[in-house]
C-alpha cells in the first residue's frame, strides 16, 4: 500500500512540477469488483478524474434539525447539532419527525439549482449526528418514509434527478449517532447520546452502518462519493478505523461499486481530505476538497441572513483551484423543503460567472506561481458589509496546457505585475470580452506587466487570459 500511495504523491508532485515548468516553459493542468483498499489498486488515478475535473459541488444539511429552525428556548444560533448544543430531551428532539413534512420539496427543482450555479456534483445528509435517516433505510424505522408524514424518499428523487440532469450523487454520513442504541455514549462527540445504553455494542453497530452503506449503494444508483464525518467523535476514547472496521467498510463500498470516491474522515487514508471552513495557505501534494457553508451555518438557521457575497465565493473558488483542490459549498433547506432564496441568489450569480469564465475553472491545474496570494477576509467588511480581499497581490493563477489565468480579486491601477514567466507570452485578453481584445504585455527576465483597461469589467472577479507560444510544450 505504502507503494501505491508513494506512485501516487509522485504522480500529483510530477503534476505540479509539470505545471511549474510550462509557466517557466508552459503551463499544464495538472469494472471488475475489487477486494482491497482503493490504495491497492492502479486504477485510484482513473477514479479520480471526474471529481479533479469538477471543481465545484453543492453540499446539502437536510434533517429534521430544521424543524426547530435554529431556535430552542429563547436561544438563535443552533443547527443541524441543536439536539445535543440545545440538550434537547430525547422523546422531544424524535418528535420533530412527526412535525417534518416538506411538501414544497422538489428534486429537480434543486438539482436546477445546483446546475445552475455551475456544480458538478450533490452531496446530501443521509443520516447526520442525530441519528435520523434521510431514506427509505429498512433498518430502522426512525427514517423519513416511516417517522414523519412525507413518506417519501428524497435521495431517490434526487438519484433519479441528478441522473437526468447529469450530475453526480453523493451521500454524506454520520459515524457517530445519538439515536441508535447500540453506539456507545463513550465514543461520541462530547459523551453525548439522546438515549444512552451502557450496554451498547460498537460491533453491532457497525453492522448497522454497513447494512445502511450496503442499501445507499444497491438502490440509489451510481454514486460518486461516501462522505463520512466523524464530528470529533472518538476524540478521547480510542482508535476510530479499529473500531469502525474502517478497512473493511472501505472494500465493501469499492466491491458494491468500485468507482465510488470516499473522503478521510473515517480513519484511514482515503481518496482526498477534507479542509472544512479554511482554504489551504499553499499548493497542496494531494487532492482535496474544502468544504464550506454558504452563511454561517450548515443546517437550516431562520435567523441567519449572513450569506457570503459571490464575489467571495469566486474568489475562494478560484483560490481553492489555484491550489488543485475542490469547493464545496453548503445550503441548508428548510423544514417545508426550500433552498432559502437568498442563498440561491448568491449561487445563480456564480453560474453567471462560470458561464463566462468556467474554462479558468472546470478541469484547471493549479498554480505555477508558489507563493501565498492572500485570501479574502470574512471579519473584515466594507461599508457596505461586503468581505474586503486581503491579499498580497490580489490575484490567484489556474492554469491549462498552454494557458494561464489569472483572477483579478483587486483591480490594479492601469498595470497588472506578475512573476517570471519565462514561456514566451503571445496573447492576453479578458475572458468576459467577447471581442477577445488583446492587451499589452511588457515581458522580462524579472517579471511581467500587462497594461489591463482603466476600469474593470462588469460583473465579479475578471479573469485574464494569458496565452503561451506552443513551443514551451518541446523544451
Amino acid at each position: 500500500m505504502g507503494a501505491i500511495l508513494e506512485l501516487g504523491r509522485r504522480i500529483t508532485i510530477a503534476a505540479c512540477a509539470l505545471v511549474m515548468l510550462l509557466a517557466t516553459a508552459g503551463p499544464q493542468a495538472c469494472a471488475s469488483e475489487p477486494t482491497d483498499s482503493q490504495h491497492d489498486k492502479p486504477d485510484r488515478t482513473q477514479r479520480m478524474e471526474w471529481f479533479r475535473d469538477a471543481k465545484f459541488g453543492m453540499f446539502i444539511h437536510w434533517g429534521i434539525y430544521s424543524v426547530p429552525a435554529g431556535e430552542w428556548n429563547g436561544k438563535t444560533n443552533y443547527a443541524e447539532w441543536i439536539m445535543l448544543q440545545a440538550n434537547i430531551p430525547f422523546d422531544q428532539y424524535t418528535a420533530f419527525a412527526s412535525k417534518f413534512d416538506p411538501t414544497r420539496f422538489n428534486a429537480k427543482q434543486w438539482v436546477k439549482v445546483a446546475k445552475d450555479a455551475g456544480m458538478k456534483y450533490i452531496v446530501i445528509t443521509a443520516k447526520h449526528h442525530d441519528g435520523f435517516c434521510m431514506f427509505d433505510t429498512k433498518l430502522t424505522d426512525y427514517n423519513i418514509v416511516k417517522a414523519t408524514p412525507f413518506k417519501r424518499d428524497p435521495l431517490k428523487e434526487l438519484a433519479v434527478a441528478c441522473r437526468d440532469a447529469g450530475l453526480r450523487l453523493c451521500f454524506y454520513y454520520s459515524v457517530p449517532d445519538w439515536h441508535h442504541p447500540e453506539f456507545p455514549a463513550k465514543y461520541s462527540q462530547h459523551g453525548y447520546h439522546g438515549n444512552p445504553n451502557p450496554d451498547a455494542d460498537i460491533d453491532k453497530y457497525v453492522a448497522y452502518v454497513k447494512g445502511q452503506l450496503r442499501e445507499l449503494l444497491t438502490n440509489y444508483g451510481p454514486i460518486g462519493i461516501i462522505w463520512f464525518d466523524g464530528g470529533g467523535s472518538f476524540k478521547e476514547t480510542g482508535n476510530r478505523a479499529e473500531l469502525m472496521h474502517a478497512q473493511e467498510i472501505i472494500d465493501m463500498i469499492h466491491r458494491l461499486q468500485p468507482q465510488c470516491l470516499v473522503n478521510n474522515r473515517l480513519g484511514v487514508p482515503a481518496d482526498y481530505g477534507t479542509p472544512e471552513q479554511k482554504i489551504p495557505g499553499q499548493l497542496a501534494a494531494e487532492p482535496f476538497e474544502v468544504c464550506m457553508t454558504l452563511n454561517r451555518h450548515w443546517g437550516y438557521n431562520s435567523h441567519d441572513d449572513d450569506w457570503k457575497t459571490p464575489e467571495s465565493v469566486i474568489f475562494n473558488l478560484a483560490d481553492i483551484v489555484s491550489k488543485g483542490g475542490n469547493y464545496l459549498l453548503n445550503v441548508g433547506p428548510t423544514a417545508e423543503g426550500v433552498i432559502p432564496q437568498r442563498g440561491q441568489a448568491v449561487l445563480r450569480a456564480v453560474g453567471d460567472w462560470l458561464r463566462i469564465n468556467g474554462d479558468a475553472i472546470y478541469g484547471a491545474g493549479p498554480t505555477p506561481f508558489g507563493e501565498e496570494l492572500g485570501r479574502i477576509s470574512e471579519t473584515a467588511k466594507d461599508k457596505a458589509g461586503k468581505p474586503l480581499f486581503v491579499a498580497k497581490t490580489g490575484w490567484r493563477c489556474t492554469t491549462r496546457p498552454g494557458k494561464l489565468y489569472i483572477h483579478i480579486a483587486k483591480w490594479p491601477n492601469g498595470e497588472l505585475a506578475l512573476p517570471p514567466v519565462r514561456s514566451r507570452i503571445t496573447r492576453a485578453y479578458l475572458l468576459a470580452d467577447p471581442n477577445r481584445q488583446p492587451c499589452a504585455v511588457a515581458q522580462t527576465a524579472a517579471g511581467v506587466s500587462i497594461t489591463l483597461p482603466a476600469e474593470a469589467p462588469e460583473g465579479a472577479i475578471p479573469v485574464l487570459c494569458i496565452e503561451l507560444a506552443a513551443e514551451a510544450a518541446a523544451r
